[in-house]
């Protein structure tokens, strides 16, 4: 397994969990299942540059998408 695969993983998992506790507290849903989706996509990449180019665009969801 690739090093840079499990620290893009711990990055983005835990950016995760905090869009998660945000979402809930503000009772928004587009970032609290955005933060779902980062905690657990990393279990189905592969490759570092596809999970970061992933992760960025999970990140920017709710900037564009009001729910």
């Amino acid at each position: 397994m690739d090093t840079a695969i499990l620290v893009w993983g711990l990055i983005f998992s835990s950016i995760g969990i905090g869009y998660f506790i945000y979402g809930r507290r503000q009772s928004n849903m587009a970032v609290r299942w955005c933060g779902l989706a980062l905690i657990l996509y990393p279990y189905l990449m592969t490759d570092a540059l596809t999970m970061v180019a992933v992760g960025i665009a999970i990140m920017l969801v709710p900037r564009f998408v009001d729910l």
